[in-house]
């Protein structure tokens, strides 16, 4: 493009013969030397010239630069940091950006995203071999050469010894192509970073979209913290590379010379999908307890995220908007003091606003599910009623009702399934379909029934109708003597039978499937043995004996976990090796893991939270709430959620347990029995429970409040 009335003829000995672009903390021209060599020259705009922090960013920006040198990058050529508007000249790179490219022709094809994949890993070792992280890996700062890709603008990169510094009213990232560490705390980056970038870029390059591209950039922020990727319309085998680039926690992300090995195997075949081709949405690992009121996304085996929450200080919170201070408040962003947060509360009571994120069209609501129905008769279970989620949608299923599917936004009845009130809790859901016990020919099955009408797609044996957890397969129930495990995929097709020693029950933990075995007299109470399923064969791999009262709490840091008589156990996955961890303080009540720690849950309403790495008290809460539900983790808000039977909810802060709000209870949660096992679940940001007969939703924001 041309230059603009009020452009500089020349900077330094460069003249500038076209403006290439321009960026938030400057413009770049293309400019030739005095020998002819053509060349980009970026100079800051004049309102950041004056600034000394934003000169020695700067300063550092061409340090770094100029650190690095490969065939993948742009080298600096000259540069003057104390000039009255400060400069740097690279060689200049012919070409469209990649967002040019992928914006004007689409995605790339299979030889292409292979060179670009390959270059990107290759300048992503210099960079990294200077000791630096370029910290910006976007489209726009990529540049398509004839003889392969440039990474250009070290803006916000980080050379190793430099001061790092907050820049207020600045851009310091590009939200859909940040990594979680980065959002989470800006100045404690590593290479690890980049390569999440890097598994950014090469989505969008495969297919015209961010795995987290959203309306705003606070909302892009938000799915890169909270939410899983959107790799649907990537091909395998990138996928599964793309997938492992964008793991939440660093250390689980791939190195980069494993990445280019992967790289070079690419095929060229390898083309984008079309939406048309992709069969249905992501698995879902569901696990019963309680009520049946817990669910959580899983793209394969991967180690759980840490330290959820989204801390930074008011330049920062301006910065990942890409907004002016003034402008994060207008928006509705702030309420921010001293310290302000995309998310999350400060410990001691929240001092920051969260915008929710809930269902379309959302509003507080509260469905009697009770319903009068044939007097066919069928064994009850005697779990009572609960809820489980799956698609954006509500199934709740129980004692004086039968299936029903649920809109999370209103509380309506979409439909309703079979014809007896059997006391029938769903299992889970996912890809399209609901599972759910049933009585069918005499015995129990599972049944999968399509979520959109409710039709039955297939039955699944399940005799004694014990526990029928999902796992990254499909479904796994129990044999009838309980000493073999079948597996259905999601087609009802028989995958595999498996015997197994003595009486066993099914688990799963990241996916993978698990049996617990009795190995005493007392199959109830007494130690048990954990043996690992073979997701492809069911070929059982016996791993470890454990003490009576051990309590499966699911997979932490690549190991299982098992909470025990004042002690925490990890269990190796692939050896069977035992780690005993003893508590710091002597605790009880019931278990969960969630996002690192342990929640023990006590019947009088003290909730105790436990370091999973290390078994150190974190905090003691009395409630004095009775029966409390396990709890669930708004990740978004820091908060933990609990229910009571009687149908009020509490809120609890995850750092430190300090009571944030609490509800009344209902009036009639319309059942005359309420002695039954209560859950709770979030759908986005809503919050769902159940009580008695009664399912509800409320507001994070907007709860009836009581304290």
């Amino acid at each position: 493009m041309p230059l603009n009335t009020g452009d500089p003829g020349a900077i330094g000995e460069y003249v500038l013969l076209d403006r290439l672009g321009t960026g938030g903390m400057g413009a770049v021209f293309l400019g030739r030397s005095p020998t002819g060599r053509q060349v980009a020259v970026k100079v800051v705009h004049a309102q950041y010239a004056q600034d000394p922090e934003f000169r020695t960013r700067f300063r550092q920006e061409i340090e770094a630069a100029r650190r690095v040198s490969g065939a993948f990058t742009a080298s600096v050529v000259d540069a003057d940091p104390d000039a009255d508007r400060p400069w740097m000249a690279t060689l200049y790179v012919p070409g469209k950006s990649l967002a040019e490219l992928v914006g004007k022709d689409g995605p790339l094809d299979g030889a292409a995203l292979r060179a670009l994949a390959s270059g990107l890993a290759e300048a992503l070792r210099d960079i990294h071999r200077a000791g630096v992280v370029h910290r910006d890996l976007k489209p726009a700062n990529v540049l398509m050469a004839e003889d392969g890709p440039r990474v250009i603008d070290f803006g916000i990169s980080r050379a190793a010894g430099n001061e790092p510094l907050t820049v207020t009213g600045n851009v310091i990232g590009t939200p859909p192509f940040m990594s979680p560490e980065q959002l989470r705390s800006a100045r404690a980056v590593t290479t690890a970073s980049d390569v999440f970038s890097l598994g950014s870029l090469l989505a969008y390059a495969a297919t015209g979209h961010g795995p987290f591209d959203a309306d705003t950039p606070y909302m892009a922020g938000y799915h890169v913290m909270y939410e899983e990727p959107r790799l649907e319309l990537v091909a395998e085998p990138l996928r599964g590379i793309v997938a492992r680039c964008l793991d939440k926690d660093p250390a689980a992300r791939p190195t980069l010379p494993e990445l280019r090995e992967l790289f070079r195997a690419l095929p060229d075949e390898l083309r984008p999908l079309s939406a048309d081709v992709i069969a249905g949405g992501r698995e879902t690992e569901t696990e019963i307890g309680g009520a049946g009121l817990r669910t959580h996304a899983t793209p394969g085996p991967r180690r759980p995220g840490r330290g959820r929450r989204l801390f930074v200080v008011l330049g920062a919170a301006a910065a990942v908007t890409g907004l002016t201070v003034a402008g994060v408040l207008a928006l509705g962003l702030g309420g921010l003091g001293d310290l302000g947060s995309l998310g999350g509360s400060s410990g001691s009571g929240e001092a920051t606003r969260h915008i929710a994120a809930l269902p379309a069209g959302f509003r507080a609501w509260q469905t009697t599910l009770r319903q009068t129905v044939s007097a066919e008769e069928a064994p009850a279970l005697g779990d009572g009623p609960g809820c489980v989620s799956g698609g954006g949608d509500l199934y709740c299923g129980g004692e004086g009702f039968t299936l029903a599917r649920i809109d999370p936004a209103t509380g309506r009845v979409k439909w309703r399934v079979g014809v007896s009130a059997q006391d029938v809790t769903p299992l889970g859901a996912r890809d399209g379909l609901v599972y759910v016990p049933v009585w069918a020919g005499g015995g129990w099955k599972v049944a999968a029934l399509d979520t959109a009408n409710g039709r039955q797609r297939w039955l699944a044996d399940n005799p004694q109708n014990h526990r029928a957890p999902l796992f990254g397969g499909g479904l796994l129930t129990a044999t009838g003597d309980t000493r073999g495990f079948i597996a259905y995929n999601t087609a009802g097709r028989e995958l595999w039978r498996t015997q197994v020693p003595s009486y066993c029950l099914p688990m799963v933990a990241d996916g993978t499937p698990y049996a617990e075995c009795a190995t005493g007299n007392d199959v109830v109470k007494g130690p048990v043995s954990v043996l690992r399923l073979d997701r492809a064969d069911g070929t059982a791999h016996k791993l470890a004996a454990l003490p009576a009262g051990a309590t499966s709490l699911g997979a932490y840091d690549g190991q299982l976990l098992y909470a025990a008589s004042g002690e925490l156990l990890h269990v190796d996955p692939d050896t069977g090796a035992v780690r005993h961890q003893k508590l710091e303080h002597a605790v009880s009540g019931t278990p969960a893991l969630l996002d690192g720690s342990v929640y023990f849950t006590g019947t009088n309403g003290t909730v105790t939270a436990v370091s999973a790495a290390n078994g150190n008290q974190l905090w003691q809460r009395a409630t004095g709430l009775e029966n409390l539900s396990a709890p669930v983790l708004s990740a978004a808000y820091g908060r933990l959620y609990f229910a009571t039977r009687i149908g009020s909810v509490l809120a609890l802060d995850q750092g430190s347990g300090a009571e944030l709000w609490r509800t009344t209870a209902l009036d009639s949660t319309g059942a005359e029995d309420e002695d039954w096992p209560v859950g709770v679940l979030l759908i986005k940001d809503a919050i769902v429970t159940m009580a008695g007969l009664t399912a509800f939703s409320l507001s994070p924001d907007q709860p009836a409040v009581t304290t």
